[in-house]
């Protein structure tokens, strides 16, 4: 959480007295409103990176949770092309019910497309790579499954790229560009 707007009124009372004795267009109130302005910007930085990296933390929690259903043991190839599987399929439900609701000639809601968008993203991923931490070695697994969801835990993992027909690739995290 930024602070110059803190740091600021603290120093400029130190240095004036009381806030309420400065005029609008003081440069001591110029430099409030600067601070204020750099701590919304900032904020509004944080807030965009933080909804960048939902997916990632949202699909490791998915995988921990398979990891900690299997007692913490490394999972087969097999099991992991499952969960891929079962992952990219998570939206199909809620998109078939959104369709259901929709009556016959009206045009999609915007909810529908962005699920059709979401799955279309998933699908392309799984066919060219799917992103996951390495969940088949047992040191790796154990870091997974004692993860506690933040993002910057999430670079000790080793990563790999998990194509549909099976072939596994190494890859690094963060992730750069879209594959």
């Amino acid at each position: 959480m930024p602070k110059s707007v803190e740091r600021t009124r603290k120093a400029i009372v130190k240095k004036k007295g009381p806030i309420d004795s400065l005029h609008q267009f003081s440069r001591d109130s110029k430099r409030l409103h600067r601070a204020q302005m750099r701590d919304d910007k900032l904020e509004k930085i944080a807030a965009s990176r933080r909804k960048k990296d939902k997916p990632y933390i949202e699909r490791t929690a998915f995988f921990r949770e398979a990891l900690q259903q299997n007692g913490g043991e490394a999972l087969t190839i097999n099991v992991i092309q499952e969960l891929i599987n079962t992952y990219v399929h998570q939206f199909d439900e809620e998109l078939a019910e959104v369709k259901k609701a929709r009556r016959p000639g009206q045009p999609a809601k915007p909810k529908e497309d962005l699920l059709k968008m979401k799955i279309a993203r998933l699908q392309k991923e799984h066919q060219n790579g799917f992103l996951l931490p390495v969940l088949d070695t047992p040191e790796n697994a154990s870091l997974v499954a004692k993860w506690e969801g933040s993002w910057s835990y999430l670079t000790n993992f080793k990563w790999v790229r998990i194509q549909a027909d099976g072939a596994v690739k190494p890859a690094v995290f963060p992730p750069k560009g879209d594959h």
